[in-house]
């Protein structure tokens, strides 16, 4: 169904397939003279990839084949991006990556297969910290203002921090920090407001920014 749901909008799909996986090689040999044209080969079989194209070495010990076949269930033609794991002699894997795409090379689904797990933290973060799960509208136009207002947000947070960033170190981003500076922000400027503290005096303190960051976990 969500494959079905896909390629109705003209998208294609990256995704895993099980390992029990009913696929059947595409037949490539010479047809008969007469009668229906044979489309399929025999099973694929998982575990053996020797009729799979090899297609280079990702790493020491992790190969990456390809191939086109036909899976049963979804009723068409599949690109593989089999991964060959032996860095464990006794116990290889092989996760097998797959792309609605037949044209799409083994190599890019394997590195935008690699990417779903960044855009993953984009939808946690929109969802637990931006609101992206709250509208209770029911119109497209709406729905689609929500949405994107609430990405809107998660990427200015994104932008703020990377611009805040100083030295040398790798970049960190988590929302929850920045949930947590904000807060802190407005703590120490009700108190100063409150108190009738001086601002200036109060902000060039040595330890004003570690009270900004109280709490945070990533720094």
């Amino acid at each position: 169904m969500l494959v079905r749901g896909v390629r109705a909008l003209k998208l294609d799909v990256i995704s895993k397939l099980r390992r029990d996986a009913n696929l059947r090689y595409v037949f490539e040999g010479e047809q008969k003279a007469r009668g229906a044209k044979r489309k399929y080969d025999r099973k694929v079989a998982l575990a053996d990839p020797t009729r799979l194209t090899w297609v280079r070495e990702l790493q020491s010990g992790v190969e990456l084949y390809t191939a086109v076949v036909w899976h049963v269930s979804l009723k068409r033609k599949i690109r593989l991006a089999y991964l060959l794991d032996l860095r464990k002699p006794n116990k290889p894997s092989y996760p097998v990556l797959f792309s609605t795409d037949i044209n799409q090379s083994a190599d890019d689904i394997h590195r935008f297969y690699k990417l779903r797990f960044q855009i993953e933290f984009i939808f946690r973060d929109a969802k637990q910290f931006t609101g992206l799960s709250d509208c209770q509208a029911r119109d497209l136009k709406k729905l689609d203002f929500h949405f994107n207002a609430s990405f809107t947000a998660l990427n200015l947070a994104k932008l703020d921090a990377h611009q805040q960033q100083s030295g040398q170190k790798p970049f960190v981003f988590s929302m929850a920090c920045v949930k947590r500076r904000a807060l802190n922000d407005h703590l120490l400027d009700t108190f100063i407001s409150t108190l009738g503290l001086s601002p200036t005096l109060i902000k060039s303190h040595p330890n004003y920014q570690n009270l900004r960051s109280y709490g945070i976990i990533a720094v």
